[in-house]
């Protein structure tokens, strides 16, 4: 028998994975969490594979009360921010674009730091 992991779930989110199992098809909400952690391992082992001096595109989408998070964890990655948009994708939410070069290592810690806080909406890296 598989082990099961209970998790909690608000109703937006419960909501989101109910259209996703009618639009896409999908069994069951397991389902749909199995695919959604297997996309997170995958995206986790391409990182761990990266080494050397990389270019890098972080993309961040946060809401707008949350820009002072941004801009105190940049501070800590400036010497492999080689550029950095700003920008309102509506009323109050904003997207961040920071194009990277450097350390494999810094690019994934600051990858890592970005999706660990919670006050982030979606944080995604796309190495070239």
């Amino acid at each position: 028998m598989l082990p099961i992991v209970s998790i909690s779930l608000n109703d937006d989110i419960i909501n989101d994975i109910n259209k996703l199992q009618k639009d896409l098809g999908f069994s069951g909400r397991s389902e749909i969490v199995r695919a959604g952690l297997r996309s997170i391992l995958a995206e986790q082992k391409q990182r761990e594979s990266l080494h050397g001096e990389l270019s890098a595109l972080l993309l961040i989408i946060h809401q707008e009360r949350d820009d002072d998070q941004v801009t105190n964890m940049r501070h800590d990655y400036e010497e492999i921010i080689t550029t950095h948009l700003h920008s309102k994708i509506d009323i109050d939410r904003c997207v961040e674009v920071f194009l990277l070069k450097g350390d494999a290592e810094l690019i994934r810690s600051m990858t890592k730091n970005f999706q660990t806080n919670k006050k982030l909406d979606h944080v995604k890296l796309i190495t070239m």
